[in-house]
Order: C-alpha cells, then structure tokens, then sequence
C-alpha cells in the first residue's frame, strides 16, 4: 500500500528535488505540493495525505501553524517538520503543535525515505539529541506539552505498557522495540496506542516529554 505524501516549501527546487527522491520509490506517492501554510492545510483538506513534509519558514502562513490547525482538524496526517538548522525553535515549536518528527533539509534521501516510512507506521522522528533539547526547552520557558501527570494517570499502565514507555522515551522505534523486548511489532503498536490513551496523550512525541519530567529517563 502506497504512503501519500504533500511536499511543502516555499522553495519549488527544494519541492522538485524531494519529489524525484519520494518518486524513486515504489512504496510512495506525492499526490501534492503547496508553497505556504495555508496551502498545505487545505491540500490535508482535499487530498487526506498520510504524511506532511513541512518546511516552518514561509509566507502567509508559516508551517506551525498549519501543523496545529492539521493536528486540530483530527486529521490521520503526520506532519515531519523541515528545517535548516538543527536546533531551530520554530521547529521545536512545531513538534509541541503536534508535528511526529524533525528533519533537516539537507537529509541525506535514505533518511528522509525512512523519516517517512516510520511516521506512516506510527513512529516518532526525534533524535535523542534533539529530545533532551526539546525538554531543556520546555522547562526554560515554564511550560510543558503535556501538563504534570499525577501518579494515579501513571498507575493506569500494565506493567509491560511502562517498559514500552521508557522505550518510547529513548526514542526507540516500534521495530526496535519489537526486537528489544522480543514482541511482535505489532504488538508493541498497540501498546503504544493504549499507552498515549491511558495517559491521554496525543502523540508518542508528548510521551516522551512526559516521561523525561516525572522522572521516569534522564536527558
């Protein structure tokens, strides 16, 4: 089955040159581009992409904001942030929008294939490097994505489901789970849904956020 994808950038070379990436492979569609914000929230309206590569810096609307009003619709599409610098605020700012991942333009075409593959599936695109910034972030400016759990919302996981999150909270794909923890991927999928439901989060970026601030793993 095929993984739609809506290229945006207000850069038609940057656009191009990620289509003829995307194009090479079988498993990937572009079904469109847009060149702002306010673009890419009504080609998510018309075309119902599986995932978003969504540049930050652009007119009209810039790509945090489209990327929360994308997550508000309750739209199914995952949104992977593009940026220039690697520890860009507005890119920060994108992930607490909602965002399932963080990619620098220059990304070698193995990694930008695999940054995708992996948030179709359900996985988060954040590095270590980048999640202990993001938390430094987050308590620098005295606010969080997630609010402060009580214990009694961490009480609710199964054992297993606590495992999972601190794996989820390395920043460890579903598929490195599944091989960590000798479960079926599958499995450790669902899992991971009824981890976010039970603690009534809305993506596996905010579990690890959460988990990094009740002290569960260290930055």
């Amino acid at each position: 089955m095929s993984i739609t994808v809506l290229l945006v950038d207000d850069q038609p070379l940057l656009r191009t040159g990620f289509r003829l990436i995307l194009g090479a492979e079988r498993d990937m569609t572009v079904v469109g581009e847009a060149a702002d914000g306010a673009e890419a929230v009504q080609g998510v309206r018309d075309l119902a992409p599986d995932v978003v590569l969504m540049d930050v810096r652009m007119p009209v609307m810039d790509g945090v904001t489209a990327t929360r009003q994308i997550v508000e619709s309750g739209s199914a599409a995952k949104v992977l942030i593009l940026t220039t610098f690697d520890l860009d605020d507005y890119a920060f700012d994108g992930l607490r929008a909602g965002a399932s991942g963080f990619l620098l333009k220059d990304v070698p075409a193995p990694e930008l294939v695999g940054a995708i593959r992996a948030v179709a599936a359900g996985d988060a695109v954040v590095s270590p490097r980048i999640t202990r910034q993001l938390i430094d972030t987050h308590l620098r400016r005295g606010t969080n994505g997630t609010g402060s759990p009580h214990e009694a919302l961490l009480a609710r996981l199964t054992p297993r489901e606590h495992e999972v999150l601190l794996h989820v909270a390395a920043a460890r794909s579903n598929a490195e789970i599944s091989a960590d923890l000798f479960l079926a991927e599958t499995t450790v999928k669902t899992h991971v849904t009824r981890i976010l439901s039970k603690l009534e989060l809305r993506d596996r970026v905010q579990a690890v956020v959460l988990a990094y601030q009740n002290g569960l793993v260290q930055p």
